[in-house]
C-alpha cells in the first residue's frame, strides 16, 4: 500500500514538472527576437512585467493563468510571450547585465508603475492594451486578449 502511494505521488510530481517545463518553454526574455517572431508568425506579443520571486500577485497570476493548459494552448496559437522579470536576491544576480538593461529600458519605455503589468503589443511593439492582475483564470485572460 505504501509503495503504491509513493509511486502515485512520484507520478503526479513528474506530471506537474512536465507541465511546468512546457509552460516555461513558451516564454522568452529576448524582446527583439520576440518582435521578429511575432511579425513572422502574425501573432501579438504579451509582455509580463513581473517580480517572479517576491510579488504575491505575480506569483498568483502565474499559477492561476500562465500555468494552466487553456492559457498555454491559446498562447501557443496567438501570442509570443516575453517575461520581463525584476526578481530580488539570488535570482537577480543570475540575470545578465544586458537582460537587466533590456528590462529596465522596457519598463521606462512603457511607463510601468507596478507588478504584475501585462501589455499586449503588435509585432512592431505598439501597445494595444494593458492590465494588472486578472482574476478569473485563463478564461478571463483570453477574453481580455481577444477584446
Amino acid at each position: 500500500m505504501r509503495t503504491t502511494k509513493r509511486l502515485f505521488a512520484f507520478l503526479v510530481t513528474l506530471a506537474l514538472l512536465a507541465v511546468s517545463l512546457s509552460a516555461a518553454d513558451l516564454w522568452t526574455t529576448d524582446y527583439p527576437a520576440a518582435l521578429k517572431k511575432a511579425s513572422k508568425e502574425k501573432k501579438l506579443v504579451l509582455l509580463d512585467f513581473t517580480g517572479s520571486n517576491w510579488c504575491p500577485w505575480c506569483i498568483k497570476l502565474d499559477q492561476e493563468v500562465f500555468a494552466q493548459k487553456a492559457f498555454q494552448d491559446y498562447a501557443e496559437k496567438n501570442l509570443v510571450l516575453v517575461l520581463v522579470d525584476f526578481p530580488q536576491g539570488k535570482k537577480l544576480s543570475e540575470q545578465s547585465e544586458s537582460l537587466k538593461k533590456q528590462n529596465s529600458d522596457l519598463q521606462t519605455k512603457y511607463n510601468i508603475q507596478g507588478y504584475p503589468t501585462l501589455l499586449l503589443l503588435d509585432a512592431q511593439g505598439k501597445q494595444l492594451k494593458s492590465s494588472n492582475y486578472l482574476a478569473g483564470g485563463p478564461e478571463a485572460f483570453i477574453k481580455w486578449a481577444k477584446k
